[in-house]
């Protein structure tokens, strides 16, 4: 697997900026289980990414979601309610191909550091 030439979060000011996270596991590879275990990785990773960053889902302004197939949105808001609270981020969902093979979902977001 080849790294892309990325940062997992940058900043600018108070924002934090998180690339997209993918359902990787520890090993790296995308974690099987279809889209309910996909969308729990992602968001888990998402997670990692924040805490690093000394924030919390609550801290999260805005999302951007790509998922591979529109009926993978039931199962990804369930995922995201059990991350996020209201009042929710500002939030994008995409449907759309992944350049990772076995990817179905990425994530991203927008953080005001506290």
């Amino acid at each position: 697997m080849s790294v892309p030439p990325l940062s997992a979060a940058r900043t600018a000011g108070s924002l934090v900026f998180t690339s997209g996270q993918l359902a990787r596991g520890d090993d790296g590879a995308i974690v099987p289980g279809g889209i309910e275990a996909q969308a729990e990785r992602t968001l888990a990773n998402l997670v990692r990414v924040l805490a690093d960053e000394g924030c919390t889902p609550g801290d999260v302004v805005k999302v951007t979601a790509w998922l591979t197939d529109p009926a993978f949105g039931a199962a990804f808001n369930a995922a995201y309610r059990r991350v996020f609270d209201a009042p929710y981020p500002a939030r994008s969902t995409v449907v759309s191909a992944l350049l990772a093979p076995d990817a179905l979902i990425e994530v991203e977001a927008i953080a005001l550091r506290p």
